[in-house]
């Protein structure tokens, strides 16, 4: 069969999608996971965009190996030698170059002629190609450029040094026969004296992303762009796990297969959610959590009798676990690190482990069982948040319907300095958050706040979410406990600690 090379944009296209913004311990946590997925090349940002984007690509591509690590650039030189400055430790560096090619995008957007494109992409290609050995171009807006125009800049990107060039449906319009066709045009139409792939980057906002995803690669696609849970701008982009399970699946359709680990599919979903704190939809295909459940009595009954009859693959095949040991205050270490491992949440070092042991055990005391989610949010909120500059000491919050709602609060700074806060609000949450801007002095200003139940039962812990803005930057926190007043202090604490990284 075909191998077809997956080119996993989750920490760049989306990352930058509102909700899913990641900071750089954040990034390369998950960067780990997706070389541990199989993915070919991980797009670990756009580092000409900002100083945070450049420092988590050059983390990512200092650390990681195997894997080629790929950063996005516009179509400029300057991009480009930004870029490769992130890059240039990579084992395996990668320039991403793009420019729109539709008349719209060229008339409204850039202000360009078709001839100036043109100019421009082999003059950047060319200069790009004196700095890294491997160039990707892609045309943004692909899907509604016309089509002898745009193989004409894919053709000058060929001709100028890129071993790939991508087409992207940035808006999501294509459909799949469309994308069929216009992959096998450019595939008779495209020539090259090197080695050299066609790619394809689709985007969700009809539906489309994977079955579009797919026909390119029926159609002859070499790669193809994915991200972890479909995530990215809009309705996202095509979901690594549905077009590595397709693959899987219909080989007599498709003739073709992944290099990706199928077993690392849930982890890596689990992993994205914890980072971030934005679920998947539950009826979500693969890794949702309704995947695998069956509550109608005729698909129960089938099930009993042979699973084959409504799970076309098992959960263990894409890696979702079932709490088969239970932990809870009697279970030991090894238990526990049995447990993170399954989850998928690896890498951890003996200091970290530790740190979510410790606070496993007091979890434990608190909650009769301890379930996944929950050891999740521990290594969320202890091993992958940023560094602890203000540290929660004590609080007492008063509240009632015939009361005031006030907060008396005292944090500890860099572990030397106890800095006392108090005040009132409209709600014990309002008072808490007042509190800690008088005390840390901070004029901090709550845009979002998210509470849920991290597992079921009356024993839950609660996960609060925060984003707040300071000045001119917007900062995003996360706290649990199974005091939801605690859980919402930390999470605006943590969202404080990340504004003095």
């Amino acid at each position: 069969m075909r191998r077809i090379e997956l080119f996993d944009s989750t920490l760049r296209d989306g990352e930058q999608a509102p909700g899913f913004s990641m900071n750089l311990t954040e990034k390369l946590s998950m960067a780990r996971v997706l070389a541990e997925l199989g993915v070919d090349v991980i797009e670990a940002g756009f580092a000409a965009c900002s100083q945070g984007d450049f420092a988590s690509v050059k983390a990512v591509a200092d650390e990681l190996k195997g894997v080629t690590v790929a950063s996005l650039c516009r179509c400029t030189e300057k991009d480009a030698e930004i870029a490769w400055n992130a890059l240039k430790n990579a084992e395996k560096p990668l320039l991403h170059i793009f420019i729109a090619t539709s008349d719209l995008h060229l008339e409204t957007k850039l202000g360009m002629t078709r001839e100036q494109v043109v100019e421009r992409v082999a003059a950047t290609v060319s200069y790009a190609k004196t700095l890294c050995p491997d160039i990707e171009f892609s045309a943004e807006d692909a899907t509604r450029s016309d089509r002898n125009f745009l193989a004409k800049v894919l053709q000058t990107a060929l001709s100028n040094g890129a071993s790939v060039v991508n087409m992207a449906d940035t808006v999501g319009i294509a459909q799949p026969d469309e994308i069929e066709d216009l992959v096998r045009f450019m595939k008779s139409e495209l020539k090259s004296a090197n080695p050299w792939k066609l790619s394809v980057h689709c985007h969700n906002d009809l539906g489309l992303a994977t079955a579009n995803t797919l026909a390119a690669i029926k159609a002859g696609a070499d790669r193809v762009d994915v991200t972890v849970n479909g995530i990215g701008e809009r309705a996202g982009n095509a979901a690594v796990e549905e077009v590595v399970m397709a693959l899987k699946m219909r080989p007599e359709i498709y003739d073709a297969d992944t290099g990706a680990n199928p077993k690392m599919l849930v982890p890596a979903s689990r992993k994205l959610v914890m980072l971030t704190g934005c679920k998947v939809q539950a009826n979500k295909a693969v890794v949702g959590k309704n995947a695998f459940a069956h509550e109608a009595g005729i698909h129960q009954h089938g099930m009993m009798k042979d699973r084959r009859t409504y799970e076309i693959f098992h959960p263990e095949d894409v890696g979702a676990t079932s709490e088969r040991i239970i932990l809870g205050k009697h279970s030991g270490r090894h238990a526990l690190e049995d447990r993170i491992s399954e989850l998928g949440i690896g890498g951890l070092d003996k200091e970290q482990l530790d740190t979510v042991f410790e606070k496993f055990k007091l979890l434990a005391e608190t909650k009769k069982t301890v379930g996944d989610r929950d050891i999740e949010a521990i290594v969320r909120s202890e091993v992958l948040g940023v560094p602890e500059i203000y540290r929660l000491d004590k609080y007492v919050i008063n509240s009632g319907n015939i009361l005031s709602n006030t907060c008396n609060i005292r944090i500890c700074r860099k572990g030397e300095t106890y800095l006392d806060g108090f005040a009132a609000g409209e709600g014990p949450i309002d008072a808490a958050y007042n509190a800690i801007n008088d005390a840390l002095k901070k004029d901090a200003k709550l845009l979002d706040y998210v509470i849920e139940s991290v597992t079921g039962g009356a024993d839950a812990q609660g996960a609060v979410s925060v984003k707040l803005s300071v000045g001119d930057k917007t900062v995003k926190g996360y706290g649990v406990s199974v005091n939801i007043f605690e859980a919402s202090i930390l999470a605006y604490l943590n969202a404080l600690n990340a504004l003095e990284e």
